[in-house]
This record gives C-alpha cells, sequence and structure tokens, in this order.
C-alpha cells in the first residue's frame, strides 16, 4: 500500500464560525463540526483515487461491463482503503478492527467476528429494473444508467470470505426494491456460488425480499404515511453486521444520493401498491430540497434504525464512475484531481454522516453535478448529527421504544474546492478527517 496522508494542500482562510457549533450554514461555508465523530481513527474517511480503475471510453459498451473496471486495481483499492481506515498492517487486522470496535460500541464482548454471523451488503441498484441489462424492455432502464460496480461487489466479497473468515452463506447482497441485474449476479457467482442475492422479485437464482414484521420503522414526523407499517427486510434483521456500499449522485429530487439514501430498498410498506411493497414513495415528499431549511427527513430515521445503519460496521462509496440522477449516465468530474476524467475513486468510513458530508461537498463541487445539489438538500446532515436535539426539533426514535438516537456521526464542510481540507485536517482532531491514498 501506497503511504497516506491527510489533505493538507497550502494555506487555508479563516476556517470556522465565530458562534461555534452551527445547526445551518451556507452550502460553501467551512464551519465548526457538529456532531460526535465515530470510527477507530473518529470522523476519519479514506479517500482513494486510482485513475487505473476505470477502462470505459464513454461511448461503446457500458461502464458496469467486465471490461470496464480493472479488477486488480480494484481489489487494490479496497485493500489500501481497509488499512487505511483501521491502521492496520494487513487486511486481515483490519477487519479483525473494525468488527471488534463495533461490537466493543454495541454492547458485546470487545471482539472481533466469529464463525456463524451473518453479514449483510446493501448495494445500490437503483436503476436495475431488469436482470439483462443491455438488452432490457423496461422503459425506466436506461443501459447507460450508473449502478454499483459488479467488480467492487466482487472484492468486497472476496474480502469478507479469505481476510474476515465469513462463510459464503452467511453472506447477503441485497435491494429488495430493485432487481439483483446480471452483471452483478453473474459475475460474483463466477466463483462465489454460496453467496446469497436478494431482491424484489427472487427469480434466476436470487432470494426473494421479505419483510420482517418484528422489525418496523417508525417515522420522527407522524404524518409521514405508513409510520409503524414499514419493515426491515428479513435478510438485515438476521445479519449481526451490514455493510452500506451506495453511489455518488446528484438526485433530482433529493439533491444528494449517498449512504444514507441506500437505505431507500431496505423497507417494506404493508398496503403500498405496487412493486410488492418495497416502495419508498411515502418518503419522497419528505426529502424534497424544495423543503424549509431545518426540516425533518426520514433518512435520518434509516440511518439511525437498529436494523439499518445501526448494525452498519462501514460505509463505502463507489466513486468509480459517479451520475446526474438517480439513473442517469456516468459524468465526468472537473475538480482536481479528476481534471475531466471519471471519478476513479473510492471512499470508506466508519462514520455514516462523515462520509456523507465528504460525498455531499464532492457532488456540490463538480459542475456535472452540482446543480442538483441544492435547497435543503444537507439539512439531513445536520439532523443526524445532532440527532438528539435536531434543528427541525422532532424526537428520533425510529424503533419507538423510548430510546432516542445519539449522534450519528460529525458533519462539515470543507474550507473550499480546491484545498478540500476539514478540520481533522487542519486541527487534528474534532471533526472529519479525510485522507487521500492516491495510487
Amino acid at each position: 500500500m501506497k503511504a497516506h496522508r491527510s489533505i493538507a494542500w497550502g494555506a487555508v482562510a479563516a476556517f470556522c464560525l465565530a458562534s461555534g457549533v452551527c445547526a445551518q450554514v451556507s452550502h460553501d461555508t467551512a464551519h465548526l463540526p457538529v456532531g460526535v465523530p465515530k470510527g477507530i481513527y473518529p470522523g476519519r474517511v479514506v479517500w482513494v483515487h486510482d485513475p487505473r480503475v476505470t477502462l470505459w471510453d464513454g461511448s461503446s459498451g457500458y461502464s458496469w461491463e467486465e471490461e470496464s473496471v480493472d479488477q486488480p486495481a480494484c481489489d487494490g483499492m479496497v485493500s489500501d482503503g481497509l488499512r487505511a481506515l483501521t491502521g492496520a498492517s494487513t487486511d486481515r487486522q483490519a477487519w479483525d478492527l473494525i468488527f471488534t470496535h463495533y461490537n466493543s460500541h454495541h454492547g458485546r464482548s470487545r471482539r472481533g467476528y466469529r464463525i456463524g454471523e451473518k453479514v449483510v451488503i446493501k448495494v445500490n441498484l437503483n436503476p436495475s429494473k431488469d436482470y439483462d441489462w443491455a438488452s432490457s424492455q423496461n422503459p425506466e432502464f436506461r443501459p447507460k444508467a450508473t449502478s454499483v460496480s459488479p467488480h467492487l461487489v466482487y472484492s468486497l466479497i472476496t474480502q469478507l470470505v479469505e481476510e474476515a473468515g465469513v462463510r459464503e452463506s452467511d453472506i447477503a447482497v441485497y435491494d429488495a426494491s430493485r432487481l439483483v441485474g446480471d452483471p452483478v449476479f453473474d459475475y460474483c457467482r463466477k466463483r462465489f456460488r454460496r453467496v446469497r442475492f436478494v431482491d424484489r422479485v427472487g427469480v434466476r437464482g436470487r432470494i426473494k425480499a421479505k419483510p420482517d414484521l418484528r422489525a418496523p420503522v417508525y417515522f420522527a414526523d407522524p404524518s409521514v404515511p405508513g409510520s409503524g407499517s414499514c419493515y426491515v427486510p428479513a435478510c438485515a434483521t438476521q445479519a449481526a453486521y451490514a455493510i452500506n456500499l451506495a453511489m455518488p449522485k446528484s438526485h433530482k429530487t433529493a439533491g444528494v444520493s449517498l449512504c444514507a439514501k441506500n437505505y431507500f430498498g431496505s423497507f417494506w410498506r404493508k398496503g403500498e401498491p405496487g412493486r410488492d411493497g418495497w416502495y419508498p414513495r411515502n418518503l419522497h415528499p419528505y426529502i424534497e430540497t424544495s423543503r424549509p431549511e431545518k426540516s425533518y427527513n426520514p433518512l435520518v430515521d434509516l440511518l439511525g434504525h437498529e436494523q439499518l445503519g445501526g448494525k452498519t460496521v462501514l460505509f463505502i462509496l463507489d466513486g468509480f464512475y459517479a451520475a446526474r440522477g438517480s439513473s442517469g449516465p456516468p459524468v465526468r468530474w472537473d475538480l482536481s484531481p479528476f481534471d475531466g476524467h471519471w471519478p476513479s475513486s473510492l471512499f470508506l468510513s466508519q462514520d455514516p454522516v462523515a462520509i456523507d458530508s465528504v460525498g455531499y461537498d464532492l457532488l456540490r463541487g463538480n459542475k456535472a453535478t452540482g446543480p442538483m445539489v441544492k435547497g435543503s438538500a444537507q439539512d439531513y446532515l445536520h439532523e443526524a448529527a445532532l440527532a438528539y436535539e435536531p434543528p427541525s426539533g422532532v424526537t428520533y426514535d425510529p424503533e419507538n421504544d423510548g430510546t432516542e438516537l445519539q449522534s450519528l456521526g460529525v458533519h462539515e464542510h470543507w474550507n473550499d474546492p480546491v484545498h478540500k481540507q476539514y478540520s481533522g485536517n487542519l486541527q487534528g482532531e474534532g471533526g472529519i478527517e479525510l485522507v487521500l491514498i492516491a495510487r
């Protein structure tokens, strides 16, 4: 692994607002961190950049095809990212540190992974409305759409099996509201025959998602339709640990689609017509960027739910090919170090608010995605960071068990799009630390 470094480029302008902790700031203003940083190195977000990983020419074929990503480069990026995130010298040690840290902070003894414990991976397959992506007849599916990289799913499964010691049969990959397309399923099944793939339909070797009626989701705003009658999929509740594998996309409704938004494919609503109940349209009005600032946001309920964000040990953004829009084609980024090329990046963190804050800054900072990132798109980050006393004034208790959410992580903006520094880089503690690995 190449030596990593915290981003530190040149002199920095005034970093924070004199008023201290703030509940809402302008989109481009750096400010004191809000919330409590999480992780072995609290608030750390690792950014691995390797232009060699993306091989697609942008015209012939598709970004999700086997020839469009360099598998060895992808494997190396995952390995480098895990070690930088945990401070480990080997991948095996990195996984042990990740599981041990999670268990020690969730009422278990200070121990690592144990054989027989299940791991679920929530992937972003939002554009996948058909199994055969290239020849799809579904008018809602666009073959050029950006979906999760099959290569990255493959790398992650390889890591879990070979380094973390998880049995294939104890791993489930899911998106309950979509279909696990052939590019992902076939590519991973070539080697991993016993890994389970769970989707909305459950045919052609996949497993049909089923709700666990013992695991309802309650929304902090009682006006949200379906509060208490939305249920988490059983593949998630049966797992001891979860991994959130999302993608950085600008979004016409929410402004951004990152790790928190990735949980939209994770609940079934009783009585919901269409898509067998796995359709989160009841939440769409509550994530609109046109809402007033300091509004309640259901993304916080999902990010804090004990069966979703609450059991997630690792948050990942697949930034090999980013997109403009939830089902849009890949777009190149203009900011340095991308300079008009594909993002070719991987982001990892144990802090869900921190990684989404970095993703937010990148999406807004690039010309191809920035125009959609507007209005109250960042409000959920303030709500999640200050979940114990959110700007909206609601009470977040997604299990309705009387235990209110505490801070889910730390939020702040970078100082500027050129230097991309956070307080963890400038002051050494207290906020986000963005660690760059340039391969």
